[in-house]
Formats: C-alpha cells, structure tokens, sequence
C-alpha cells in the first residue's frame, strides 16, 4: 500500500507545491520504500527540510518548504486554550490543524464542534477567537454559507399527495452549480457602496446579478420535508406540532469565492508563516486590506442570504401561502463579539454556528437523515458556538471509490425520500451519524425540534450523478 494525498495531509503537509512535489517523489526516487519508510522520511523532511538539502532527490521538496527565516511569523510553543466536543469521532488532520491555528500570535481561544473535519488552514468544524486579525481561511471560500427554514401550516400528507407538484416546483424554482436563471430577480443588495467602492468586489457585481437566488454545487440543497415542533418558539408563534417546510443550504456563489481566493493571497503575501500554517495568515483589521476584506465578507454574507430568500420567495408563490415562520443561521464568518472580560474579539466559525444563549440555529443531518432546530445555550467553553452539521466521515473521492448506488437508493427508500441530483460523495453514509454529534453537544444547544427531509434536490438531474 502507498501513499496517498491524503496521507501526506494527514502527517502535516499542505495544499501547494510542496504536496505536488511530494506526490512525484512517491512515483519516483522513493518509490522503492515501503509506505512506512516512504512516511518516516517525509516526516523527517517536513520537520527539518534543510538538514536535507545534500540530498539532490529531495533537494525540490526542500527548497518548496524552506522559507527565509528573518521573514517568518513564528508560531507560540504552547496552543492557547481550547475544548473539543466529540472527539472519538474527530480524525486527526483536523485535530492538528486545531493545534496549529491555536499557536498563531493572533489566538485568544478556540473550539472544535463535533462535526469537525479536516479542510484547509482551520479545520471544518473549528472556532478560532483573535485579535483584532481576521484569516480569510479561517472564515472559508463559500462566504456566509447558510442554512435556511421556512414553515408553513399546511397538512404534511401534501409531501405524498402533491409529491410530484412538489418535484416540479424544486425543478422550476432552483438552479445549482454553474445553472442560473434566464432572468434573475432584482435585489436591493446591488445597491450597497461596496459594489462601487471596493475594486475587486467592483468587478463581480455582474456575475453575482446572474447568480442571485441560484445555489452551489456539492452539498448544497433545497428540500421539502417535515418539521415536528416540541418545545414551543415563541418568537416566532410555534406551537408543538408537525409542518410542512422548506430548507435550504448554501453561499455566496462566485462572489464569496472570489473575495476568499483574492484576500487570501494579500493575507499571505503580507503575513508569511511557516509552510504547514500558510493558509492560516491573516490581515490585520487596522490595516486597508482588513478593513476592505470585511466589508466585502459582510456584503458576501448578505448576499448569501438573499439568494436563500429568493429561493423561498419562489417556493411560497408555488405553495400559494405564507410561512408562518422562517429561521435562518450561519457558517463560514467572522464576527465581532465580546469575550467574559468585555473585550472585542474576533470569532471565526468555519462550518461552525452561532449559539448564544437564546439564538435560534438549525443543525441539518444528510440527505436522509433528520435535522434539527436549536437554541443556543451560551456556552463559553465553545465560544458560543455549535456544530453547522453532522460533519464528513469519508472524503469525497473515498466516498465515490466506495460506496455503491444500490445501497444509497435502499437507505433512501428506507427513509421515504426521493432525490433529485446529488452525487454518490453526498450520500448518508458519507457523513457522521447526526444523532451522536447532537449527544456530544447536549451541553451547547437545547433541541426545540427536528426535520426530517423528504423531497430532495442537489445538483444534477439523474440520480448520483457525479458533478464537478
């Protein structure tokens, strides 16, 4: 057996040259070692590259790790404080991006939730607190991605007795991936400053016209289901009992990856840190830079939103009735908040939630099965944070490698829901058991009630059909 990429991630190395060129030193001068051997040495050279610089087979890998050393940022010898809910079921790339976004000069606290996962510079799943520094990793590249309810009083028998009106108006009212529609809807985001005041965002503000109301690709979705309330929201007039709902899950499209990929390069190019923590640079908020990345991450949240409202607007005209309530929370952002000494501090949450004490959120499952809506419970251990999800347990491209349709169609018949698109990367089994994710933060939210999906639309029209 060999090593992968994704082994190489796991034992420190990161998305870049210097994984590429690891990848073709396994095809070829080390391709004799063992996967062990193949391994330790990797590890050696990653921990000091120089002391390889003899080597003429290794002497690329070592020039792509060594950097000047009077230009480096140095990490803390000691992470600062931080708590991990579930972790028996955390892998651990993630758990060593953790510890490495918690040496950062700029870190105050942090948390992992038990969705975690590993990604890129902040592992999915974690919280980082700074100060008065915001890492455009450290929020993501889908900018204020969200999760999205609305509930309606009407019978949930509809989900079988209208079921294919249902799936047409999912196939008439949402677009994913690259689609968009021949006629977008206005919206009064495109008349923000910062469509005219900030050049890069200057730029996209045609793009993101085209793609207003319209959802990603990957594990983004719009769905019908059935929501069963048991503990009475009274902001927003809930009553214990079952409705009928709509949720959907998604970003700031090309808008919010552009503002990412562009700020990140000036983050890094301003901030250089050691190579296994290079995606974690940051911009200072006194700086130009930071100030304009957070207004431009700010626009791209809200336009995130707005596409979701959209998306709801067109499904409300389709249902002829108006939701007697709508919840909405979300990921991928930084906010400003206060810490228990009342200083401002800067709170990354990357595939991570809001939950303070009171906040209403909604924590989905998979494609099959249920989700859930919370309230916070405040918890400072967290950061007043909770998990957006239940959280990838293969990668995408193991889950393709094995999992097999004919199970995913079995578990979807089992659970009485019908798919619309979606990719085998997407399926149930590829994700953590949600139940045990909700157990491992019993302490940071309070379940009000559950969702249960039962007509579901991704991206692509054939039944896992495997997507870029």
């Amino acid at each position: 057996m060999k090593l992968t990429g994704s082994d190489l991630l796991n034992i420190g190395f990161i998305e870049g040259k210097a994984l590429g060129i690891a990848l073709s030193l396994l095809q070829g001068p080390l391709a004799a070692l063992t996967a062990s051997e193949q391994k330790t040495l990797l590890q050696q050279v990653l921990a000091q590259p120089k002391s390889f610089a003899d080597n003429e087979h290794l002497l690329p890998l070592v020039e792509a790790l060594t950097i000047p050393k009077e230009d480096v940022i140095s990490l803390l010898e000691a992470s600062v404080p931080y708590h991990v809910y579930g972790a028996d079921a955390i892998e651990a790339g993630a758990m060593q991006q953790m510890e490495i976004a918690t040496k950062l000069l700029i870190a105050l606290a942090g948390a992992l939730m038990p969705d975690a996962h590993q990604g890129y510079g902040l592992p999915i799943g974690g919280v980082l607190a700074t100060k008065n520094a915001v890492i455009p990793y450290g929020v993501g590249v889908d900018i204020g991605c969200r999760m999205c309810m609305t509930l309606y009083n009407l019978p949930t028998a509809m989900l079988e007795q209208q079921r294919a009106t249902l799936k047409k108006m999912l196939l008439n009212n949402t677009q994913f991936g690259t689609a968009t529609f021949k006629q977008p809807k206005d919206h009064s985001i495109f008349e923000r400053n910062e469509f005219s005041e900030i050049a890069i965002v200057k730029q996209l503000k045609d793009r993101a016209w085209k793609q207003i109301g319209t959802s990603g690709g990957g594990n983004h979705f719009v769905e019908f289901g059935t929501v069963e309330i048991t503990t009475a929201i009274p902001e927003h007039n809930l009553i214990p009992g079952s409705y009928l709902a709509v949720l959907s899950h998604s970003g700031s499209r090309g808008l919010g990856a552009t503002i990412a990929g562009y700020y990140t390069k000036i983050a890094m190019a301003t901030c250089t840190l050691p190579n296994y923590a290079k995606h974690l640079a940051w911009l200072d908020l006194d700086s130009e830079a930071g100030q304009e990345y957070w207004l431009a991450m700010n626009l791209a949240g809200d336009y995130a939103s707005a596409c979701h409202h959209q998306i709801h607007e067109r499904m409300a005209i389709g249902l002829r009735e108006t939701p007697v309530a709508r919840i909405e929370n979300h990921h991928n952002f930084a906010w400003k908040e206060k810490d228990a000494q009342g200083n401002e501090i800067i709170v990354h949450r990357k595939g991570a939630t809001p939950a303070q004490k009171g906040v209403l959120g909604i924590i989905p499952g998979s494609m099959a099965t249920p989700g859930f809506i919370v309230r916070g419970k405040g918890n400072e251990a967290s950061i007043h944070s909770a998990s957006h999800g239940a959280g990838r347990m293969m990668s995408r491209t193991k889950a393709k490698e094995t999992i097999l349709p004919g199970h995913v169609n079995k578990f979807l018949k089992q659970a009485g829901v019908e798919l619309i698109g979606s990719g085998l990367d997407e399926a149930p089994m590829a994700y953590k058991d949600i139940h045990q994710v909700m157990n491992a933060q019993q302490e940071l939210v309070e379940v009000l009630g559950s969702f249960m999906p039962k007509i579901v639309r991704m991206c692509g029209d054939e039944r896992f059909k495997e997507v870029d």
